[in-house]
Order: structure tokens, then C-alpha cells, then sequence
């Protein structure tokens, strides 16, 4: 594990209104590692991720980006870190290809014109790191691909541009057995390639599968930040469900 996160939030507060959403959070993530953050729904996943990705800047606390401190008010700063979310609903463009999408906003020119050549191989290329060998032509259109397959597009799109931290907002909880299996391999090899890779899922199977460490939302509160391998699902359930764990030590 790297001795410095890439990823280092520290006494974190969001409001929205008279409602405070997030209290005084304290998340890492590190290079190379698949740190999962989990919650029950109300937890504060959403708002935490939309903090990092500069949607919501917080009200309090301190954003230090490998090891140096950072102001991220908007997603062009997160980007321009090297910070990517994929967010749920991933955001793509059906009646666009696979080639459009990944470069939307973002498109390679060569003078005037677009340089179609140079992004079909930069798309083959980053697909092909990911080891992604059932999408054929990449011009085919969003519309025909598979749950898994789009999932796989948003993830290419999010380390097409050198990121440094991915975070993936629930990627597989709309597929099946196969696919899943699929997007989980995907994760992992991001982190072998020294991402910080931030996953939120309410799968625990999925969880205890791909992740080196997890970290535990309540009500707004960092509860748990501990190795996936020291921990067990009740364990982990009862920190999501109660904000606690008697056998952890952990208490609110």
C-alpha cells in the first residue's frame, strides 16, 4: 500500500439548508487499492461522492489530493486532478457509438476536423487495457450493447484521460450474474494498474470479492475504515445497519 492516499478527506461537513448531511468525515483512498464505501440508503455515499467530484463543495474540512492540499469547487477541478465518477445512471449518449461517447466534450481534432483515426485506436487501446475483448467494433451504437458493456463504456471513459481516482456509484447493480462478474474483474484490474478505485455497493458479495479496505457510512458519519480482510459481512452489516460493531471495538 502506498504510504500516501491518493484520496485524503478530512472533518468533512455538507449542509443543505438546516439539514447537515455529512458530520465531520474523515475517507481515504489509496493507489493501487479498491477501498468500498458503504451505507445504508440516507447514509451520505452520494453526497460524499458528489463532494469529491467537486458537484457539491463541502461547507468544512480539508481536500488533500496526494498528499497536498486541494480547493475542488467544481467537477472541471476534480477532473483536472485526475479525479472521474461514474456515476449511476452513466450518463451515455444511446444513439451516439462507443468512439463518441468516450471522447464527448472532448473530442481529438487534427486542424478543423476531427481525428477519428487517433480516438478509434485511443478507444481500442484503453479497452483493450482493460482486457475487453466482447464489445467488436467500437462503433457500435450505446443502443445495442448489453447492461454489462455500457458499464464497461463508462468505466473506459472514466481512465481514458490518466486519472488517478475512479470512483463507480453501484456498477453492477443492474446486471446479472455474468455481467457482474465482468464489471467486478474490470475493477480490479483498475487498481492493479495503481488507480485509486472508490466502489459503492449495497452487495456485500460484491464488496468482499474486489475491495482491499471499507469504509462505513451512518446517518452522515465515518463509523469504520478498516481492511476488508479483518472484517466479516455481519460485521460489516451491523456497522451499516446500527453504526457499530461490538466485535470491532466500534462504537458510536
Amino acid at each position: 500500500m502506498s504510504v500516501t492516499p491518493a484520496l485524503d478527506l478530512r472533518g468533512i461537513d455538507k449542509s443543505f439548508g438546516s439539514v447537515k448531511v455529512l458530520h465531520d468525515v474523515a475517507f481515504t483512498a489509496y493507489p493501487g487499492e479498491v477501498t468500498a464505501l458503504v451505507g445504508d440508503n440516507g447514509a451520505g455515499k452520494t453526497t460524499l461522492v458528489k463532494c469529491i467530484g467537486g458537484i457539491h463543495p463541502f461547507d468544512a474540512g480539508e481536500f488533500r489530493f496526494e498528499g497536498r492540499p486541494v480547493r475542488v469547487s467544481s467537477p472541471r477541478d476534480a477532473t483536472r486532478l485526475g479525479i472521474e465518477i461514474v456515476h449511476q445512471d452513466l450518463a451515455l449518449c444511446e444513439n451516439l457509438d462507443i468512439v463518441e461517447n468516450l471522447f464527448l466534450g472532448r473530442e481529438q481534432r487534427r486542424g478543423l476536423a476531427l481525428d477519428e483515426d487517433t480516438m478509434e485506436e485511443m478507444a481500442r487501446r484503453t479497452l483493450s487495457g482493460l482486457s475487453v475483448r466482447t464489445m467488436g467494433s467500437v462503433r457500435r451504437r450505446i443502443s445495442t450493447l448489453s447492461g454489462g458493456q455500457r458499464q464497461t463504456v463508462a468505466i473506459a471513459r472514466a481512465v481514458l484521460w490518466d486519472s488517478k481516482v475512479v470512483v463507480l456509484d453501484e456498477p453492477a447493480a443492474a446486471l446479472g450474474v455474468a455481467q457482474t462478474q465482468q464489471v467486478l474483474e474490470i475493477v480490479r484490474r483498475l487498481a492493479d494498474r495503481g488507480l485509486a478505485v472508490v466502489l459503492i455497493s449495497h452487495n456485500m458479495n460484491d464488496v468482499f470479492a474486489v475491495s482491499d479496505r471499507i469504509a462505513a457510512l451512518y446517518l452522515g458519519r465515518m463509523v469504520a475504515q478498516v481492511s476488508t480482510a479483518d472484517v466479516t459481512h455481519r460485521q460489516v452489516v451491523e456497522l451499516i445497519t446500527a453504526g457499530t460493531s461490538g466485535e470491532l471495538g466500534l462504537r458510536r
